[in-house]
Formats: structure tokens, sequence, C-alpha cells
């Protein structure tokens, strides 16, 4: 089902990159949620630096990227990003914060926000194939949708390693969409 590019005119979304190959995909994720109508504010992991500047989403998002509980004197009020937001997009999701949120750990911003957010949290995996497929994974995948969380699902295709299979994240266009319909059928 297509939705309109209005489909999520109004919404405030946190969206969390983390340390994954698949971040570059986030500036135009990014530019898809402003195009349907949302306002976004973004977060970044130290580990996500090194795959998507800050900078370029911040130019896309129109709002500045937090990285870190603090900027010099500034504190990024952690809770209040939970609060302020109608949904939480964790987009690419690597296997290193699927287990921190599935356990609880709290050593980042985004974990941080995760921990205080009371709306819908949206997690869109990518990692490799045998990373996706490893027990652990599985289980943390299984305690996250115990949460309430909702799981985008992974796609089948080329991965950073050259090998094919599942583990893709879910390409930005298929992530709105999850998003819009989730409003939509509300």
């Amino acid at each position: 089902m297509l939705f309109t590019s209005m489909s999520l005119q109004g919404k405030k979304i946190v969206l969390a990159v983390t340390g994954s190959i698949a971040a570059y995909k986030t500036p135009h994720l990014v530019r898809l949620l402003i195009k349907a109508g949302a306002e976004v504010q973004v977060l970044v992991t130290d580990a996500a630096k090194s795959f998507v500047s800050p900078l370029a989403l911040a130019t896309v998002s129109k709002n500045p990227v937090h990285g870190s509980i603090s900027d010099g004197d500034t504190w990024n009020n952690h809770v209040a990003l939970g609060l302020w937001a109608d949904s939480m997009i964790i987009a690419p999701c690597s296997a290193n914060t699927l287990a921190k949120l599935a356990h609880g750990l709290c050593d980042n911003l985004v974990n941080a926000v995760y921990l205080s957010a009371r709306c819908p949290v949206f997690i869109a995996p990518a990692m490799d194939e045998d990373m996706w497929k490893h027990p652990s994974t599985a289980a943390n995948i299984s305690t996250i949708l115990g949460f309430g969380n909702h799981l985008i699902p992974v796609a089948h295709g080329e991965l950073a390693s050259g090998l094919v299979g599942e583990g893709r994240m879910a390409e930005p266009e298929n992530i709105v969409q999850h998003l819009s319909f989730f409003f939509f059928s509300k």
C-alpha cells in the first residue's frame, strides 16, 4: 500500500543512527521523512560518525545533530527528546546497539533516549547475515519485541562483506512506508 507524501504530517520523529555501513542511507531517509511532513531530530553514536557526517544529517534535517549527553556546557536532555517524539526510529541498528537495547545498557545518548521514550520505537537492523542469524541476535530481537518495539524487517541482498544474504537495512522508502502504515492504521 502506498501512502501520500503527507502521511507523516506533523509527526515528531527521533532518528537514531548507529555504527553500520548502512548509515550512508540516513540522509536520504531524513529527506523522505521531512518530505512526508515530519519534523526530525537526529541522534548519532560515536561509531555512526565513521559512516555518515553529522553535518550532512544536520543540513538535511535542519536541526542540530546530537551525539552525546552534553555538548560543552549544554546538556542534551535525553528525557525531553524521548517525551517530544511521536516515534523513534533506530536505523541502522547495529548488532552492538541491539544488544544494548535488549539489556538496558545506557552508555550513550541513543540508548538514554530509547530508555526515556514513551513513544513507539521502530528498529531497522543492519548487519552481515551471519551476525543476523546468530542465536544471540535472535534472542535480542525477541527481547526488544517483547518490550513492545516494532521491527522493520531486514532485506536480502548484497552485504558490505560482499556476501549476498539477509541483514541489509530496509531501504529508506520502506522505512517511511512502514512508519506511515503504523500511523495510518491508528
